[in-house]
């Protein structure tokens, strides 16, 4: 009995290491997701897939990609570092209803396989500037041309119909479904998700940099790839209703520490907030301009708090205020995924405004307020005297000890007789008897 028990304790320690070997020889196969603007936190993020695909030694690379498109500089990096990567790059646009819309139909076009949800949505590649607007004439036409040779010898190998829709794509802005794009050859599989992406691809054949290269993805293990911590903080930054919502809270804290000095807080949250705006403005498209409007409402609203016009000056920072944010962020041109909201705009404007009329009617109130410091607040107040002698003494008002003199006119004032101040004459009262 006891040889059996080992025997089976033996085939079942067998049978768990034979299941872990067979778990680390399974394919591994690196989910990524970016979803958002092509800038460069992403580029960033993929650069880093592509690092831990290689180090893992990854049988493939998925980067599961949603993005209206973005600025083409980052666009031309991300570009470079796909096409050195030796694991194979999966461009998969998913999931249903997501596009590789402008940048990203270029950086799709540069993997190495390229697949689509079945509702998603490729092209629309016309550049344009950085502000959002078409280009000149003849600088439309050079960065068209650049583009196009940029992509052409990433497309021509899958026929002369694919090139041709990448090229439509890029001169006139053309974008079409999964099902166009593949009956054309410009993408490889369109799949409803990775599971069915990972069948498609088992023995599917692929270049790299490290050679031509034939998947084996089936039974492969999956493990995403998230975003970390930092790199979910600038997607944030660079999100425009963020950015404003901080340069808002920034202006607002320095404010109410220059209308209160003495504490630190409201100082060092404004100088944050402020930093980080800056950061993520000078990612973005913005008009600097708008700035200017910034300064003036600065301005105006530290005008109202040191010499109060009952609201005039706080109404104009307001309108300076909401002026700049949409001149900043909602200029003519620019890029719809990066405009802020215009009634987030209108309603921290609105908000500012009650604040700082709040500050104002405390300064007014405070104007108006009776003088509550220094020897002023004494006459009228009632004591005893502790030592008096002829015309002066010494007087007790709570628990302070005082000078003092008997005012013309008094009774004779005695030790422990009550008194009340009528004048001051320098540092001593004047006091009569009560």
């Amino acid at each position: 009995m006891k040889q059996i028990r080992v025997i089976l304790l033996a085939l079942t320690v067998l049978a768990f290491f034979t299941s872990v070997r067979a778990k680390s020889d399974a394919p591994l196969a690196l989910v990524m997701t970016a979803n958002g603007p092509i800038m460069p936190v992403m580029r960033e993020y993929i650069k880093r897939g592509i690092k831990s695909a290689e180090q893992q030694n990854a049988e493939v690379l998925i980067i599961q990609l949603n993005t209206p498109g973005g600025e083409l500089s980052t666009t031309v990096e991300i570009i470079q570092a796909i096409r050195a990567s030796r694991v194979p790059v999966v461009m998969y646009i998913a999931p249903n209803g997501a596009m590789a819309g402008s940048a990203g139909a270029i950086i799709s076009m540069s993997a190495h396989v390229i697949a689509m949800a079945p509702e998603a949505v490729i092209g629309a590649a016309s550049p344009i500037d950085s502000s959002g607007n078409d280009l000149t004439q003849t600088l439309d036409k050079k960065v068209k041309n650049i583009i196009k040779a940029e992509i052409r010898p990433l497309v021509t190998p899958r026929g002369p119909e694919a090139l041709k829709l990448a090229e439509a794509m890029i001169d006139d802005a053309k974008a079409v479904t999964a099902q166009e794009a593949l009956e054309v050859g410009l993408i490889d599989f369109i799949s409803k998700d990775t599971n069915e992406l990972l069948n498609q691809l088992d023995g599917f054949k692929v270049k790299t940099a490290a050679g031509d290269i034939t998947l084996q993805t089936k039974n492969a293990t999956t493990q995403p790839l998230n975003v970390s911590l930092i790199e979910q903080l600038l997607f944030m930054l660079t999100n425009s209703n963020i950015a404003f919502l901080l340069l808002a809270i920034g202006v607002q804290a320095i404010l109410i520490e220059i209308s209160h000095p003495g504490g630190w807080a409201a100082g060092f949250i404004g100088v944050v907030c402020l930093t980080l705006a800056i950061y993520g403005m000078g990612v973005m498209s913005v008009n600097w301009f708008g700035i200017i409007f910034f300064i003036i409402a600065f301005v105006l609203f530290l005008l109202d708090i040191k010499a109060p016009t009952h609201g005039a000056l706080t109404t104009a920072g307001v309108a300076s205020f909401i002026v700049g944010a949409l001149v900043l962020f909602n200029s003519p041109g620019t890029p719809q995924f990066q405009r802020v909201s215009v009634p987030l705009v209108v309603g921290m404007g609105i908000f500012l405004g009650l604040i700082f009329f709040g500050i104002l009617l405390v300064a007014v109130a405070a104007r108006h307020r009776p003088v509550q410091t220094g020897v002023e607040i004494m006459i009228g107040k009632t004591g005893t005297a502790k030592t008096f002698e002829g015309d002066s003494g010494q007087v007790q008002l709570g628990s302070e000890l005082w000078s003092a003199g008997k005012s013309a006119g008094s009774a004779p004032i005695s030790k422990d007789d009550s008194i009340e101040v009528v004048g001051i004459r320098g540092l001593k009262l004047i006091v009569k008897k009560k």
